[in-house]
């Protein structure tokens, strides 16, 4: 029976009004591309090389820009996701070909757990990547450890047909689920995005401190390499670096660019 007043209702009509926006959205690319830089911190990390990951936003009718957190939920729900994921592994790809990068760099592109078992993304991305991915040019594609988790078949079949053309990965927002280090037994990814509530606080609260450590001790006996996110301040990334990891995010680091805008 409707209820006006009902709470699922009320959620879907919600996520409904996206479903136009995002439609016109990837037929017209009025999405933009952001760029946060991810810096080395430890001795051990690659430094050589400029590591950026690629943020996402939906442009208004006035061109103000509109976070992700509004109409990724509605993207999930409307199956719209792989065709977002396209648009932007496409893109960033398209703009390096036409850019004059005098480093090598990486990109770290965020990934929707549908997007894991999309026959038309692996298809069409494994096609233009194929022999482009070299020492000056790579991608990591983040997967967040839910989605990981949750579709843990199709992650490892995923994976394992991207890393042979030289894709890498980073396990996204990691800690913030559940049996989290017995999956990096089966998981081959590259990077631990160490989950930022474990970040912010970790100087306040010590038992954030110790998950911290403990995932950096376990990411390095698995030869994986560590991602502190949400570093906001330099007295956060003092402690980072003397737990030893390996690379931090955050606005203490940089604050998200238009993609492309620096170098």
């Amino acid at each position: 029976m409707y209820d006006s007043n009902d709470m699922a209702i009320e959620m879907r009509g919600g996520l409904q009004k996206w479903v136009n926006q995002l439609n016109s959205a990837l037929e017209t690319g009025r999405f933009a591309l952001c760029q946060q830089i991810i810096t080395p911190l430890s001795s051990s990390a690659e430094s050589t090389c400029r590591h950026y990951e690629i943020l996402l936003r939906l442009l208004d009718d006035k061109g103000q820009m509109i976070l992700p957190g509004a109409f990724i939920p509605a993207a999930e729900y409307y199956n719209l996701s792989p065709r977002i994921d396209r648009w932007v592994t496409r893109e960033v790809l398209a703009r390096h070909v036409q850019s004059t990068h005098k480093h090598p760099v990486i990109y770290f592109i965020n990934l929707s757990g549908l997007t894991l078992g999309d026959d038309g993304f692996i298809q069409e991305i494994s096609s233009l990547l194929d022999g482009v991915i070299n020492y000056k040019l790579r991608f990591c594609f983040e997967i967040t450890e839910t989605a990981a988790i949750r579709n843990l078949t199709a992650a490892t079949r995923f994976m394992e047909k991207f890393r042979n053309l030289g894709c890498e990965f980073a396990l996204d927002d990691f800690g913030s689920g559940f049996s989290s280090f017995g999956y990096l037994k089966t998981l081959p990814v590259d990077f631990i995005k160490i989950d930022g509530s474990f970040v912010t606080n970790i100087i306040e609260e010590p038992l954030d401190l110790a998950v911290v450590r403990a995932i950096n001790e376990v990411a390095g006996v698995f030869g994986k390499r560590t991602i502190a996110e949400c570093v906001e301040t330099g007295e956060v990334q003092n402690v980072l670096k003397g737990l030893g990891i390996d690379y931090v995010q955050g606005y203490h680091i940089g604050r998200p660019t238009r993609f492309m805008e620096s170098d």
